[in-house]
């Protein structure tokens, strides 16, 4: 019970996390469990109505959350509840490439008989097509993304060196 109100406390008195170390915690969310349950902590403040991005990294905190739930019936609505608010968040700015990052690293992690590896090919290629009129922050962001993707052969890779 304490820890429960201490984790309402904190998230009602923490605020919008920054984008910044949300990007920095990203990389490395899906390596552990303890990793995924802090990520997901921090966007719990997250609602709807703020930031897109920040509510596409929250999409992506219930994904990768989702594996690590024990009962497969709460994996599967954990993992629904994520892809379902991830593409509508896409789909109220289609034209955002971070939120195509987010979408593409989630999807190349997942397992094929989740049938949410659909967008791939459409997300690698708007990366490469939108990449160079990025801001030079998000650029960097991108690249570190796309030099560890599985998604992109070397030679695709070049685009970002």
């Amino acid at each position: 019970m304490k820890l429960l109100l201490t984790l309402l406390l904190w998230v009602n008195f923490a605020g919008t996390p920054d984008l910044a170390s949300i990007r920095k915690m990203y990389s490395d969310v899906a390596k552990s469990e303890t990793n995924a349950k802090d990520f997901v902590a921090k966007l719990a403040g997250v609602s709807n109505n703020d930031d897109k991005i920040l509510v596409a990294y929250k999409a992506a905190s219930i994904l990768v959350d989702s594996k690590f739930e024990k009962k497969l019936g709460q994996k599967m609505e954990r993992f629904k509840e994520g892809a379902k608010l991830l593409e509508a968040t896409i789909k109220s700015d289609p034209s955002n490439i971070e939120m195509r990052m987010i979408r593409l690293s989630v999807q190349e992690d997942v397992p094929s008989i989740t049938g949410y590896k659909k967008n791939i090919k459409e997300d690698k290629k708007f990366i490469t097509t939108y990449y160079a009129s990025q801001s030079a922050a998000l650029k960097d962001y991108l690249k570190d993304f796309v030099l560890q993707s599985k998604s992109f052969s070397e030679k695709e890779k070049q685009f970002v060196k």
